[in-house]
């Protein structure tokens, strides 16, 4: 689909940027950052003066130690511009992560433990994609080791995962040609009856 073209003007950017790191004590860690920033003056609730164009009303970092494992060992949030003082507090809200796994259920658990008034919603926001580059981060060691005969689990985990790794795909087909399926034969259309034609 193709969008109509239309002028546009610029009123709000949020950027995040998200890093993995190895570190020298065979720990990992994953780091999001959050800035918003208008393109006119802004006038943040409570204040008195508006905030000029290109200012941050969020500037947060996050940052995760995790282990080959995924789980975390360390937890930490700074903030270095924010809507109100009283958000400084969040970065206090993090201990309950630490133990935790990145794998399934993440996000889930991130909400249960900080969602709401327990932390900062964009804090919670980075948490998301902060495990999926933590995925991403570890993907070497876990692509050397999945061809290794002893991990058909892994591989099979793998099929029909996403589009590229569909069982009926050429993805599929070439890696691992005893999982690939053809394609189910399409069937005939049906008729107002039910019937098919």
């Amino acid at each position: 689909m193709t969008l109509p073209a239309a002028r546009r003007e610029p009123v709000h950017t949020r950027q995040i940027d998200l890093r993995f790191y190895a570190r020298d004590d065979g720990l990992y860690e994953v780091e999001g950052a959050l800035l918003d920033t208008k393109s006119h003056p802004f006038l943040r609730q409570l204040a008195t003066q508006e905030m000029p164009p290109g200012a941050p009303l969020h500037d947060i970092v996050v940052t995760l130690v995790i282990d080959e494992d995924m789980r975390v060992r360390g937890a930490e949030a700074r903030m270095r511009a924010t809507p109100f003082d009283v958000c400084q507090g969040a970065t206090r809200t993090l201990a309950p992560l630490v133990g935790l796994s990145m794998s399934a259920g993440w996000n889930r658990r991130v909400r249960e433990l900080l969602g709401g008034r327990a932390s900062c919603t964009h804090i919670v926001e980075l948490l998301g994609p902060m495990a999926t580059t933590a995925f991403q981060g570890l993907a070497p060691r876990r692509l050397a080791s999945i061809n290794d005969p002893a991990n058909e689990a892994q591989r099979k985990a793998k099929v029909d995962s996403c589009h590229a790794y569909a069982a009926d795909g050429p993805v599929v087909a070439q890696l691992w040609p005893h999982l690939h399926r053809r394609e189910a034969p399409a069937q005939a259309p049906e008729d107002d009856n039910g019937q098919h034609a």
